[in-house]
Formats: C-alpha cells, structure tokens, sequence
C-alpha cells in the first residue's frame, strides 16, 4: 500500500468532512466542482476540463513517453436523503447527504491526483474523472456525449465503490456480469374524485393501484442475478389527497425494474405496462406512464478486471469470492461501451449501515485502500517511478 503520512491523511479526512456537510444532489454539483478544482489545484494538472457532461471535472496527468489513457471516475452527487446522525460533520443541508459515499470516493481520487503530482506516468496519460450525476443514470451518458470528452477518450476505465455488507478493506472483483440494468418506471393513473359520501359517483384508482402492485410481484423471478432473474421494487404510491371527504381522482405509482442484461429489460417493462393497461381499462381509468434512470448493467472487461486483480494482489488485500454480480445498478456499466473497464467493490464493513441508508457514513480507512488500488492500476499501465527518480 503506497504511503501516505499522517499530514496527508489528515487534510484529505478533513476535505472529506467538508464535502460531506455541504452535498449537492444529481444535477446540482457546480460548487463541488469548484471545491474540488480548487482543492487539486496543486497538484498541477496538465489539463484540466470542467463542465463536462453537466458539472463533471476531469484532471489530466500525462506522462513523458505515449502509452495508453487510463480514465479512473467517481462521483460527484449526493442523494435527497435527511441524514439521522450526530457526527460534528454531518449534513448542512437539510434533506441531503452524501449517503452514498461519494465523498470518500472523490476523496480516494484526490489522493490519487496527490500522488500524482510528484509522481508522474512514466508513459500515456491518467485522467481522473469526477462524474456528475451517477445517482439518476444521466451522468455517465452526459460525460460520453460531451464534445469535450473526445480529447480524453480512454483506452480503459476504473471505478472503485464502497460496499457495506463486505468486511473492512476485502474486495470484490471479477471479470463478467458485476451488476444488474436498471429502470424506474413512473405510472399515473386518472379517474375522477367524488364526494366520500357517494364513491360510485367518482372513479377512483384505488383498486387499481392494489392491483397493480400485488401483480407486479407476479413478474420476478430467482433470488440469484442469472439468465431470467427479474425484480420489480414498488418505491412510491401518491394517491388522492389528505382529506376525508373527497375520494382520490389519480394517483401516481412508481417502481423499479431490474434485469441481468440490458436487453431483457424491454421484456419486463411491456409485460409490466400490459398489467397496468389491463387493470386500467378494467377500473375504467386513463393511464399514462414513463420511463426513468435507466442504468446499463456493468460489465467487466477481462484485461480490465484481470488489471484491478493484479492491484489487489499486489496490496495483499482479501477478497469475496461469492459477492458477484449484484443486484444493485451502476452508471460506470456505460463507460464499458467507449473502454475496457472493470468495477470494484471495497467492503465498508461488515456492521455500517448500507449505502442510502440515512445513517450511513463512508469510513475513512478506505481513503488509502482506495488510492492504492487505483495507484497500482496507473502503475501497471503507464508506470508510476518511485518519487525523485524523475
């Protein structure tokens, strides 16, 4: 594990403190993005491009001789979630938080980019990608249909994220499936309200809405992310409002819907969107839906993940063997369509509370870990010289 000493440790555990009392949720990063600019400023970057793909940043440090472009990401964005904690850093914002661990993951990265500035590659470039907007699936696309990124298109593409459920500081890293697609689906549903007194004089979606979530549980299959594994999550029912003497007139329903493969995903959206129609047109409702977030399974690359391994053996660090694929979802999946890349998970420990939830908090022990895998990564493609042989 590369070195990092007390003084170093120290600011990056309190730049992550910082980020994490001010969150700014999907779409909205544009101070984190100058905090971290500023932050990194000397690290002298030979590049630096900001407003990618939205509020995205890239930092780029190219080496002497031409080699390969390794792109390592995080993420910027926080989640709208109220954080239930009593750390002297918790969230500013009320409503928001980095429940996600974002901020420990652009903390890994500004260790990196630490090391970085007195360690150069010997060879090609590293860009370190700080990517807006994960948490809504817009983010990965905006970045790869921005213009700009053509300049720092690259040959591969890391991701490390952290992972309660898995002990301290093991990984979990493989070549193939890592994790599932996923979809949100938003269903409105419209009749017409009444007075309490005379239901039969509305049409009301109540029965529907039961309906339709009882048989969305109809459309999954298995427990294990394979060939054929589907999950339908119901996430949110609004219904009518919170009187007594009206009898609702719409309601809104929203799910998601997870597949193993991108392609499958059609499948279950149509067999779930005939429900909905069906039982529509049985309670006598007009019915309208959309879809949301798509995120495209991930994907490891077999040079990539064999890359990552190869980090990980050198840090002598454990491993979960039985972790893969999950059913979770992850925007770097699309980065896999542009690069060879791989994604890693990094156990949180066993006993923290799971990404998302609100007392959640990313542990920062992780900060080394994390920058010595993607420092072992850069090392291995484009060659890192011990500090002062250059």
């Amino acid at each position: 594990m590369p070195h990092f000493d007390d003084t170093e440790l120290d600011a990056l555990r309190a730049w992550r403190h910082k980020l994490h009392q001010q969150p700014e949720v999907s779409g909205e990063e544009a101070e984190t993005a100058r905090e971290v600019v500023a932050f990194l400023a000397d690290t002298r970057p030979d590049e630096v491009i900001t407003d990618l793909g939205g509020h995205g940043v890239a930092l780029v440090y190219n080496g002497t001789e031409p080699g390969p472009a390794v792109l390592l990401r995080c993420e910027l964005d926080a989640l709208q979630i109220h954080e239930i904690s009593d750390l002297p850093y918790r969230s500013l914002k009320d409503g928001k938080a980095h429940m996600c661990g974002h901020d420990g993951h652009m903390t890994i990265m500004a260790a990196v980019a630490r090391r970085l500035a007195v360690q150069r590659p010997a060879r090609g470039r590293a860009v370190l990608l700080f990517q807006p907007a994960e948490e809504t699936a817009h983010g990965a696309e905006a970045v790869l249909a921005d213009p700009k990124f053509d300049a720092i298109a690259p040959d591969y593409a890391f991701a490390i994220h952290n992972m309660p459920g898995l002990p301290l500081a093991h990984v979990a890293v493989a070549a193939g499936q890592i994790t599932c697609a996923s979809m949100g689906l938003r269903i409105e549903l419209t009749g017409k309200t009444s007075h309490a007194s005379v239901p039969e004089a509305g049409i009301s979606p109540a029965m529907a809405v039961s309906r339709i979530i009882a048989a969305a549980r109809t459309l999954e299959a298995g427990d294990v992310v394979e060939p054929g594994f589907r999950r339908v999550t119901i996430t949110s029912v609004q219904m009518g409002k919170p009187v007594f003497g009206i009898t609702p007139g719409s309601a809104e329903i929203r799910m998601t819907l997870r597949t193993p493969q991108n392609e499958a995903m059609n499948g279950l959206l149509e067999d779930m969107l005939g429900i909905v129609r069906e039982t529509a047109a049985q309670e006598r409702l007009t019915v309208d839906h959309s879809t949301h977030n798509f995120f495209r399974a991930c994907i490891n690359d077999t040079e990539a993940a064999s890359i990552f391994d190869g980090a990980v053996d050198g840090m002598k660090l454990s491993r979960v063997t039985d972790y893969l694929p999950i059913r979770g979802a992850e925007d770097f999946g699309l980065f896999g369509s542009r690069s060879k890349s791989a994604l890693l998970f990094l156990g949180a420990g066993m006993d923290l509370p799971m990404v998302h939830n609100p007392d959640y908090d990313f542990p920062d022990a992780l900060i080394p870990t994390g920058a010595g895998l993607f420092l072992g990564v850069l090392d291995r493609l484009l060659g890192l010289p011990a500090q002062g042989d250059r």
